[in-house]
């Protein structure tokens, strides 16, 4: 089984709704981990939004990258520019990927609006996770 760790800035948006997807389009196939090199807790809109296409990430935990140092992951992701560049150095022989999605925690506007940032950049990120899945695993 391979083991995928999703990595960008706090752990709270971007990278929730990755593993959710990742999971969801592995199944049994890969164990999937989300960290960050920070952790500002899951965002709720990302669960709200998540939970809009019948992805469950309440469970979800906001995770730190030190605490991942041990396992041999075989992918690791970066979600973001700042992930990417301040990811500290641990060994691992994971093949590594690299996309900079749009951050919906920083959008602004109504609650509609913001909620219509979440849901553009979950579809992103849907449509990311569903290649790398069928490419990769």
């Amino acid at each position: 089984m391979k083991k995928i760790l999703v990595l960008c800035t706090g752990n709270s948006c971007r990278s929730q709704i990755a593993e959710g997807y990742l999971r969801y389009f592995a199944g049994d196939k890969a164990e999937v981990y989300s960290a960050g090199v920070e952790t500002h807790g899951v965002n709720p809109r990302a669960i709200a939004t998540m939970a809009e296409d019948g992805i469950d990430i309440s469970g979800h935990t906001s995770n730190n990258i030190t605490e991942y140092r041990n396992i041999p992951f075989d992918y690791v992701i970066t979600v973001c520019d700042n992930a990417k560049e301040r990811c500290p150095f641990f060994p691992t022989t994971a093949r590594k990927f690299h996309e900079n999605f749009p951050d919906p925690a920083k959008a602004t506007g109504t609650e509609e609006e913001i909620m219509q940032q979440f849901r553009t950049v979950r579809r992103i990120i849907k449509d990311y996770t569903q290649s790398f899945v069928a490419a990769n695993l």
